[in-house]
Formats: structure tokens, C-alpha cells, sequence
């Protein structure tokens, strides 16, 4: 039995180091890594497809008025699956390479938006807002032909 000990010592050393001196020396993840999420409150117009998706009922949408809808996020309960990054088609979710979440504020684990529904004239559904880009007049430009040379 000592002869087997001895032998299995042997291979464990002969092994050498296996693991990483992770908080000692920074370690990036590896490439498809889903860290942290991340959210783009300029590119999320509210559809709320990400809460629909959610296995685990991070995100929680509420029309707080006509025009007006709240999304809250619970990250505490995040199990990191990606689901709301894939389905969102604004790209307005992405799953960052961050891993240290740990802390000891509860407020660190939560994010409100409230995103403002912009309603359309003709048949009453909401669409968000111009941006400043998309406000600009098209009609005239380049010689009055819509951008094209």
C-alpha cells in the first residue's frame, strides 16, 4: 500500500503545476466566454422578448403608462445562458467577458430602463423615438436624388 502511495505521489509531481494562479495573475476567458450581461439603453426599444425568453426571470417588463414601459433586471438570478443576447434584435443585450460579479451591494445586482413607446399616427402601435441621425432630412441631399451619386 505504501509502495502504491509513493507511486501515485510520483505521478502528481511529475505532472507538474495543472492549475492557474488565477487571482495572483490575470486570466482572460476563453472566446464564446458569457460573462456579465450588458445592456444598451440607446438600442433597446422595449419589445420585451428578452423577458419572454428567460428561463430564469432576470428581466421583468411592466407598462408603467400608454406610452412608458419599465424593464428591470435582476442579475442575481442571471444563470448566464445567453437566451436574451440570441433573441434580442437590436443587439441592445450582449454578454460581456467580465466574470467578477461578487459584492456586497445589493444595488450592483439591479438595472431599471424605462423606455419611452413612441405611438404611430396611423395605426396606434409604438415605435421608439428618432434618433438624431434619423431625423435628419434625406430629401435634397446629394442633389436631391436620396443619397445616391
Amino acid at each position: 500500500m505504501l509502495l502504491a502511495k509513493l507511486r501515485e505521489a510520483w505521478i502528481c509531481l511529475k505532472a507538474g503545476r495543472v492549475t492557474l494562479p488565477y487571482p495572483f495573475a490575470p486570466h482572460d476567458p476563453a472566446e464564446g466566454f458569457r460573462g456579465k450581461i450588458t445592456l444598451d439603453p440607446d438600442l433597446c426599444f422595449g419589445c420585451g422578448g428578452c423577458a419572454n425568453v428567460c428561463p430564469a426571470g432576470v428581466i421583468v417588463v411592466n407598462d408603467t403608462g400608454q406610452h412608458t414601459r419599465l424593464l428591470e433586471f435582476f442579475w442575481r438570478r442571471c444563470t448566464y445562458c445567453g437566451r436574451c443576447e440570441e433573441v434580442c434584435p437590436e443587439g441592445a443585450i450582449t454578454l460581456s467577458q467580465q466574470f467578477e460579479t461578487a459584492t456586497d451591494k445589493p444595488e450592483d445586482m439591479y438595472m431599471r430602463l424605462e423606455v419611452f413607446m413612441g405611438p404611430c399616427q396611423r395605426c396606434g402601435r409604438c415605435f421608439t423615438p428618432p434618433t438624431p441621425l434619423e431625423r435628419m432630412m434625406l430629401t435634397g441631399f446629394r442633389n436631391g436624388n436620396g443619397g445616391r451619386a
